[in-house]
């Protein structure tokens, strides 16, 4: 086992580092003074997300492909696989709406300042009625969807081609093969890109403080300097605060309840899956807390067939905080998008929110283990519903990391969740010899 890296050393120091030292150097290099300074910072958020983009469409159609034809073929998963598929989608929609609900709710976005002095607008402010939207989902032509960001056809058609290869049978392997290989190699792709993180978040944050405090205009009053810092880092709060509030009501709210249907004291659980939580927390990675999440179900109950069948599984389909986070923050870009530009960014109505949640139960799945993969999700996702994505993510990644790290306790909270549900719901909670009665 390899030893443990000091906090000093590992890569959620250096991005809160990269954090701080951008509201700082940020706050003393306004733009109208430091020009070049200001050009600097926007270079170093524009270059990261730039490469971010451009792991959208190879990741996601080779890790849905893979994915699909790897578990596809429902006879072949069995009954335990279905209920737990089952289980998964009716949680992760759940999560997706209490997102859209509190997104509505509490505005995080409203006086958020975004700069949206580089983006150019896609045809988006025009409504769509229903039939187009239903007609939108299928793939034309899927290089062109790809070419323009246009996912949602490109998802689905990843999904229809991973369910084909799975009726294939041998002669599919070769293919099957290559898109494994694909998706391996964006894996390492994305963790090379995923390093820069600390310059990103830098440049992000410095970007967006130095522009804030040359001067803001909100309900007629100006902030500048910096009092207008403090009013974009009043604004961040609110932000991070609402997905803190989003992501403990969804444990009120959803997994609570579930554990008292399923017999489960929740104090008992919480004990038992509390070290693989606390590390989920500190390392803002749930592959890092894989293994002792897999020790401790297993210890609490959950037999090891199922815990080892249940838990990577929900790791590509059982999402929760990841999901709920997809439609707030993109509620939060179209909300801070509409404050910055009222007329080329209208109010999103509800069919189109609906619209949205929609894509986002598609292309939520399949890029478990690729680290801040919801920012990937949602750059993929809100151009085709016309929000201004460099802008939108540029304004998320300043405080990305402070938000991954309570996301990502809530993914693997939700995973052991379902692995108890499952063994529950299977008559097998408590049958093997290595397992601890759940109370204690």
């Amino acid at each position: 086992m390899s030893e443990k890296k000091p906090f000093y050393r590992s890569s959620t120091f250096y991005i809160f580092l990269g954090l701080i030292l951008g509201v700082v150097l940020g706050g003393f290099l306004p733009k109208d003074q430091h020009p070049i300074a200001y050009d600097l910072f926007r270079f170093l958020s524009k270059a990261f997300i730039s490469l971010i983009k451009g792991l959208i469409v190879p990741l996601l159609v080779s890790t849905i492909i893979v994915g699909i034809a790897q578990t596809g073929d429902i006879k072949a998963v069995g009954r335990m696989g279905g209920k737990a598929l089952l289980y998964f989608e009716i949680v992760t929609t759940i999560a997706l709406f209490l997102g859209l609900g509190i997104a509505n709710w509490l505005q995080p976005g409203a006086h958020l300042p975004m700069d949206l002095s580089a983006h150019t607008a896609v045809a988006a402010a025009k409504a769509q009625t229903g039939w187009e939207i239903a007609l939108h989902m299928f793939p034309s032509n899927v290089v062109e969807h790809a070419a323009k960001a246009d996912i949602l056809p490109v998802v689905i058609f990843a999904t229809l081609f991973g369910i084909a290869l799975t009726k294939v049978g041998e002669k599919g392997r070769p293919v099957l093969s290559f898109f494994d290989g694909v998706a391996q190699t964006m894996f390492k792709y994305t963790d090379m890109v995923m390093k820069l993180t600390p310059l990103g978040v830098f440049g992000a944050m410095a970007y967006n403080v130095s522009s804030m405090s040359a001067g803001h205009v909100v309900n007629g009053v100006t902030y500048e300097g910096w009092p207008a810092v403090f009013y974009l880092l009043k604004q961040y709060s609110l932000l991070v605060g609402s997905l803190y509030f989003a992501l403990a009501a969804l444990f009120v709210l959803v997994f609570m309840p579930v554990m008292w249907m399923c017999g489960v004291k929740v104090w008992g659980f919480l004990k038992a899956i509390k070290d693989p939580a606390l590390t989920a927390y500190s390392t803002a990675s749930s592959e890092a807390a894989l293994p002792k999440l897999l020790e401790e179900t297993v210890r609490f109950g959950v037999p090891r067939r199922v815990a080892s069948f249940v838990i990577p599984t929900g790791y590509s389909f059982n999402l929760d905080g990841s999901t709920l986070y997809l439609v707030l923050a993109s509620m939060t870009i179209a909300q801070a998008a509409h404050a910055a530009n009222p007329g080329l960014y209208p109010v999103m109505g509800f069919g189109t929110q609906i619209a949205m949640v929609f894509t986002f139960m598609l292309t939520s799945k399949g890029v478990a283990g690729v680290p801040r993969a919801t920012l990937v999700i949602i750059a993929a996702t809100i151009g085709g519903f016309g929000l201004p994505g460099d802008a939108g993510i540029a304004m998320l990644l300043a405080v990305d990391e402070i938000m991954d790290m309570a996301r990502t306790t809530i993914n693997v909270i939700g995973n052991g969740l379902a692995s108890v549900v499952i063994a529950k719901w299977e008559g097998v909670f408590g049958t093997e010899t290595e397992a601890l009665p759940s109370g204690d």
